[in-house]
């Protein structure tokens, strides 16, 4: 009898019908390390019974053709951002800014880089063309009846084809074109929200607050620039000219920002800014047989990691070179990922690894120091395994995350344009030798976690929500629609200014007038 009543259960809980459907998703990734975290939640999407469908070129670094968690369509371009690109760029940075002066290091930094900008956002507008022209694609994306576009909007083609196919648009964000996300959305008083590339704090002086200024003006031209030159055009051709890309990029129904405010800063924010920083972050699996093998042989002193992440593979050959002789001198082994000629002054104790299991490295019991260039899925597994860093930071956002980690005491930073190999090894044995270092690391890390919902299950929550709720406009703000002058209320107040001086006025031609007739009717008396 209990047989019976357990298969009838087992029958209804296959038979009726689930309370949730399966989501039809579409996708526009970045490349390189964006596509890393874009990939981690779309295998969570896909566990949970959503449709994935990811739109790539067929020159696409990381974004492979075939998943088993997502469909692809690919896309013919005659380039694409690649390892070599980003090489080139990555080199000649290090070489302009290790003979540099901090005003010329400004200036490249500023005004430099604005054609590498240009000319990484163009081959992004061929691609947004290439998928607009082909029809046959087109017509099979739009019979495909997706619920929403999921994309990364430090470029811009999901913008662009989220409104040309009239879709709910989530980002999968940090950073926009020229700029930190949250300084488009949201109020961002420059006095304590600092500038990407400012290196400062939420709490500056008078000098730092005019630099900040300066870099936040620096990033609105760089936006421009790209927008006019590559971005506004793509709009007038597909969308018409009466669609403004500036206000099309702030139109997303849900923005998943990939910090939280134990690594940022506290800051003004808006109802749709969901926070799932270190989404990307898990326990620790085992590690492969020959690197546990490794690992186990570091005895007490332990082990050291370093990556410089998916974009820098390797370093100029001198620099390399101090690096590995300064990791011979120490007592931990060392797992290094580099990809460059082999260094000549490399250490018997040092690993040298085309790629390695980060997380679960990271998650070892035997990992006390992370040396790495400060990118953002980085920092963020160091923070929550709780592994102190030694930061390089290089370009791009990587000295303002690792400011961010120095400031908290759970890091140190270490000027790459500058170092020697004894600067550097000496960088490696504060942070190894002050148990603050680790200690404040942890502190991060149990602040991080303790959190009513995992980032992933947070992220995973709002993106089926859009599709339940067909997007998710009463969460949007208006205020970017609005001028500038009525934004800050620059009309407002010289309405009020003008009202107050027509009333002062008012009250002075009275009063002169008042003064008048008595001086008149005296003089008529005497």
């Amino acid at each position: 009898m209990r047989l019976i009543h357990f298969c009838s259960a087992w029958l209804l809980l296959v038979f009726i019908p689930r309370g949730c459907h399966g989501g039809n998703i579409l996708v526009l990734p970045a490349e390189g390390s964006h596509w890393i975290n874009m990939d981690i939640l779309l295998e969570a999407l896909h566990s949970g019974g959503h449709n994935i469908t990811v739109v790539r070129s067929n020159k696409s670094w990381y974004i492979k053709e075939k998943s088993s968690y997502y469909n692809t369509y690919t896309v013919q371009v005659e380039r694409n951002l690649d390892q070599e690109f980003i090489t080139k760029i990555i080199f000649d940075y290090i070489k302009f800014e290790r003979g540099a002066i901090p005003l010329t290091s400004f200036l490249n930094t500023a005004v430099g880089m604005i054609g590498t900008i240009v000319d990484v956002h163009s081959t992004v507008g061929e691609l947004v063309s290439a998928i607009l022209d082909d029809k046959e694609l087109m017509r099979i994306l739009q019979d495909s009846k997706f619920d929403l576009v999921l994309t990364d909007p430090s470029w811009g083609h999901g913008v662009i084809l989220a409104k040309y196919l009239n879709l709910p648009l989530v980002y999968n964000v940090r950073w926009l074109i020229a700029g930190e996300a949250h300084l488009a959305i949201a109020p961002s008083p420059l006095s304590y929200v600092p500038i990407t590339g400012s290196g400062h704090t939420d709490q500056m002086t008078f000098l730092q607050r005019v630099k900040n200024v300066l870099l936040q003006l620096i990033n609105l031209i760089q936006n421009q620039v790209v927008v006019k030159l590559v971005y506004q055009k793509l709009c007038d051709k597909y969308l018409g000219s009466d669609i403004d890309f500036n206000q099309l990029m702030l139109d997303a129904d849900i923005w998943l920002m990939r910090v939280d405010f134990v690594f940022e800063f506290p800051r003004p924010t808006m109802p749709n800014v969901v926070y799932m920083g270190g989404f990307q972050c898990k326990p620790a699996k085992p590690l492969p047989e020959h690197l546990e093998e490794f690992v186990q042989s570091s005895g007490e002193h332990g082990v050291i990691i370093m990556s410089l992440g998916t974009l820098i593979g390797e370093l100029p050959h001198d620099l390399a070179d101090e690096i590995a002789a300064a990791f011979a001198k120490l007592p931990q082994k060392v797992i290094w990922r580099y990809i460059g000629e082999r260094p000549v002054t490399l250490g018997n104790n040092t690993l040298l690894v085309d790629w390695m299991p980060q997380n679960d490295l990271l998650g070892h019991p035997k990992t006390k120091l992370f040396v790495a260039h400060g990118g953002t899925n980085g920092v963020q597994e160091a923070l929550y395994h709780g592994v102190p860093i030694v930061g390089l930071p290089l370009i791009f956002d990587q000295p303002d995350n690792l400011h961010r980690i120095e400031v908290r005491g759970a890091g140190k930073i270490v000027d790459i344009f500058s170092m020697t190999g004894d600067i550097f090894y000496q960088g490696i044995q504060d942070v190894l030798n002050e148990p603050s270092y680790r200690l404040n690391m942890q502190r991060l890390s149990r602040l991080h976690r303790d959190q009513p919902m995992k980032p992933l299950d947070t992220a995973l929550f709002w993106i089926e929500f859009v599709m339940r709720h067909k997007g998710a406009a009463h969460l949007r703000t208006e205020s970017y629609r609005l001028p500038w002058y009525s934004y800050h209320s620059v009309d407002v107040v010289l309405f009020l200014a003008g009202a107050v001086l027509l009333v002062l006025f008012t009250f002075v031609f009275f009063i002169r007038c008042l003064c008048t007739k008595i001086c008149r009717s005296k003089v008529k008396r005497e």
